[in-house]
């Protein structure tokens, strides 16, 4: 019966005009919301809210042929791709995601890159890229995996804010990979009055159910500092902060052979 509904609602929704369509909906909202208690008016908002944020994250993906657009209007893999090749490589990208910021090191770098992500069917997606001869994506858990190498920069792009036990990931990284560079991109709790409003009204908050945590500024660099990183350049960009830290006295770890 519900699918009947809604392929004689679809049916419907789509002979009515777009304009005519959202006039009534914006009407319609506009009473119902008059007839609720402040609070109760607010979470229904916040609600709303979320759910435009995901539906506009994936008409973003496919208007840009595949690729969520804010990777090219926020200019973040052309800012850390400059930052990684200015600094040197080798180079580990965890989190690498479908690939576009490893590419866009390795295209301006002759170092090695090696990008990990724990989901297949995103290192199946880098496929669709140019192949390098200095770039290679690994299916694998970057907080287990130890790929047995040093690495001169490391790169967390949309990554430290998933991971449960932040201190002793930096510390594992560090003593497996002895960098000399973090390049951090996380998001910034404080980037809009409504996200502590979520909070306080008990609506999902975050901008992806899978983090851990959404960081202030204050609190990363707490964590930065717990776990022996030095904050060189800090940066708020799109809501987000990006950063260049260094270990305080780095490693140099043996590999035996």
């Amino acid at each position: 019966m519900t699918k009947v509904i809604d392929i004689i609602l679809g049916i419907s929704l789509k002979l009515i005009p777009l304009r005519y369509f959202l006039a009534l909906w914006h009407r319609s909202l506009g009473v119902k919301l008059a007839c609720l208690k402040p609070e109760e008016a607010l979470t229904a908002l916040m609600f709303l809210d979320n759910y435009l944020y995901t539906q506009t994250g994936k008409y973003a993906v496919t208007y840009d042929d595949g690729v969520h657009v804010k990777h090219r209007l926020t200019g973040y893999v052309d800012h850390f791709s400059d930052l990684a090749k200015d600094i040197g490589g080798p180079y580990l990208d965890i989190g690498c995601g479908r690939g576009e910021l490893a590419h866009a090191i390795a295209s301006k770098s002759d170092q090695n890159v090696v990008g990990i992500d724990i989901l297949e069917e995103r290192i199946e997606a880098t496929r669709r890229l140019e192949v390098r001869p200095n770039l290679k994506y690994v299916l694998g858990d970057a907080t287990k995996i130890d790929l047995g190498r040093q690495f001169k920069t490391i790169v967390l792009s949309n990554v430290f804010e998933h991971i449960a036990d932040r201190h002793a990931f930096l510390t594992s990284i560090q003593n497996k990979y002895a960098p000399e560079r973090f390049l951090i991109r996380v998001p910034n709790f404080e980037r809009d009055w409504r996200v502590p409003l979520k909070k306080e009204l008990g609506v999902e908050w975050r901008l992806d159910i899978t983090h851990e945590t959404e960081h202030t500024e204050a609190k990363l660099r707490d964590e930065l500092e717990a776990a022996n990183l030095e904050i060189l350049k800090l940066e708020i960009h799109w809501g987000e902060f990006w950063v260049i830290a260094a270990p305080k006295e780095p490693l140099r770890r043996i590999i035996k052979t």
